[in-house]
């Protein structure tokens, strides 16, 4: 049986990205993508489990390149996603699922030693309550991505709408960390301010969550809030700025206490966000960006 510090669960995709100024960008995409290479590329060991259409696998080389054992559930199709921005605020996107590879079923998913297992999802056409269920039930640690429930597609025009979801009290009393924006938050609770949406989501039985925004990331455990604001001097590389902040902050909490890696996680995050890829930087200049900037 394999084993790694991190499994991250979900589609992987190909995704086309049109800014609000400037020429459309096609490339391989996805939360499983932008948060593994972040933990592998700090130095944890990392697995991937996507479900994906065999003839794309090509799209899997990066992360394999960068040590990540990749595990691919078939499927006839590979997740397309096309992600507009209309105006100039980053937040602001409006999101197509023109291909969808299917829902996941715990039977597919490899038998890996883990310590901890992250359910990267992109839409709501991922993960069953069933499926939840189950991994919890085989893990010993267990965290989602909310957007694998408050987006929702549409089956006809295929757009993404967000909505509330309404096993949420479910899902998060289900797992040990929950990773939401703050969009997702304002959805879930109905609460503009991120510290009482956190303390609401708390309240539904989840241990520790984590919410970013433009400005920075929340998180709160243990009764307690910690805030750190992101120091990028730009926002060119936005797209899977909470994937990435939440893998680092995973794969920082597993020897550090919430304030040290919650000021890890932005400061790797901002780094990644000054370049459109998936985060390509290492441990040292992660470090040293919280020494400069983060007072870490």
């Amino acid at each position: 049986m394999s084993s790694c510090d991190i499994a991250f669960v979900g589609h992987m995709c190909l995704e086309r990205i049109v800014p609000f100024e400037g020429p459309a960008q096609a490339a391989p995409g996805s939360a499983v993508l932008c948060g593994a290479m972040a933990a592998a590329r700090i130095g944890k060991k990392v697995a991937v489990v996507a479900k994906m259409a065999p003839a794309d696998e090509e799209i899997l080389d990066p992360m394999r390149r960068a040590g990540i054992e990749t595990f691919v559930i078939p499927a006839e199709q590979t997740t397309f996603m096309e992600v507009i921005h209309p105006t100039a605020d980053v937040d602001v996107r409006l999101m197509f699922q023109r291909k969808n590879a299917g829902f996941f079923r715990v039977e597919d998913v490899p038998a890996l030693d883990s310590r901890h297992w992250h359910l990267a999802g992109i839409t709501d056409r991922e993960f069953t309550m069933d499926f939840l269920l189950a991994m919890r039930r085989r893990t010993r640690s267990l965290s989602v991505d909310m957007q694998s429930f408050v987006r929702q597609v549409d089956e006809e025009t295929h757009m993404v709408a967000f909505a509330d979801a309404k096993d949420k009290r479910r899902i998060a009393a289900l797992m040990d960390k929950l990773k939401l924006d703050v969009v997702e938050a304002k959805i879930l609770t109905g609460m503009d301010d991120i510290e009482r949406a956190a303390v609401e989501v708390e309240s539904w039985g989840c241990g520790e969550v984590v919410i970013t925004r433009s400005e920075g990331a929340l998180a709160r455990a243990g009764g307690r809030t910690w805030y750190e604001k992101f120091s990028n001097a730009n926002s060119s590389g936005r797209t899977g700025r909470g994937d990435t902040a939440f893998a680092a902050y995973l794969a920082r909490r597993m020897d550090h206490d919430v304030g040290e890696s919650l000021k890890f996680a932005a400061a790797l995050v901002s780094i990644k966000m000054e370049t459109p890829c998936p985060f390509r930087g290492t441990l040292d200049a992660v470090l040293a960006r919280m020494r400069e900037r983060h007072g870490g």
